[in-house]
């Protein structure tokens, strides 16, 4: 880890009133107590608030805050490709969205970051992403967000059609398909479709969370059935 990162961290763990010793700074960044105490000292030199001393434990003062978009390369590397990736596999809103946000990151990175984070040599390409298939990825990220009810024809695996209600939960990505969690109406239960099998899609109303039908009791189950 360069320093000027650790040092990134050790403020981020100071910040909100904790406390914390440097031996457990240690054991967090990897490095010596030894080496912390440095970086402590550095920081307070510098005019970062950082109060405490070996053996009681070091707290940030009340009130400071990190200027805006410090990020570590790790951090950046993150950002970038996953923003990329969802450029490349979203919806056309969420492409949208990934392509605003890395301008604007780049717009307020010191040069040398932008420079950095212009370097990240991750890309993606995603021939499978039809523009029906973003819109309808867009469509139903946004009926999830409403807790909007979903009426839709599906086929199956072998091709047989079915009419569907359902209650959408979340969107999983599986490398080159999305699919839609839901709790179908039609069967009582959990289901994961496909969105590539999903045809003639119209909102059906809104709906209340119930009990055994949310999202995190369809992942504490641990079944997976396909529709």
């Amino acid at each position: 880890m360069r320093r000027a990162d650790r040092l990134f961290r050790i403020v981020d763990e100071l910040r909100g009133g904790r406390r914390t010793t440097a031996r457990l700074l240690a054991e967090r960044l990897e490095v010596s107590e030894r080496t912390i105490y440095r970086d402590i000292a550095d920081l307070q030199g510098s005019g970062v608030p950082v109060e405490g001393e070996a053996g009681y434990g070091y707290v940030m003062a009340e009130g400071y805050h990190l200027p805006p978009l410090m990020f570590t390369e790790a951090e950046i590397t993150a950002l970038v490709a996953g923003a990329r990736l969802i450029r490349a596999w979203g919806g056309a809103e969420m492409a949208a969205g990934a392509e605003d946000a890395l301008r604007k990151i780049s717009a307020v990175l010191p040069a040398p970051v932008r420079a950095r984070a212009e370097a990240v040599a991750v890309h993606s390409v995603a021939p499978e992403m039809t523009p029906e298939l973003a819109m309808r990825l867009d469509r139903i990220e946004r009926a999830v967000q409403a807790r909007q009810r979903l009426e839709f024809a599906y086929a199956d695996g072998a091709g047989a059609a079915t009419e569907r209600v359902v209650r959408p939960l979340g969107l999983w990505f599986w490398g080159k398909v999305w699919t839609l969690v839901a709790w179908c109406e039609l069967r009582g239960d959990f289901r994961v479709f496909r969105l590539d099998r999903i045809d003639g899609m119209a909102e059906a109303g809104p709906f209340r969370e119930e009990r055994g039908q949310s999202l995190s009791e369809f992942f504490s189950s641990g079944r997976y059935r396909r529709s």
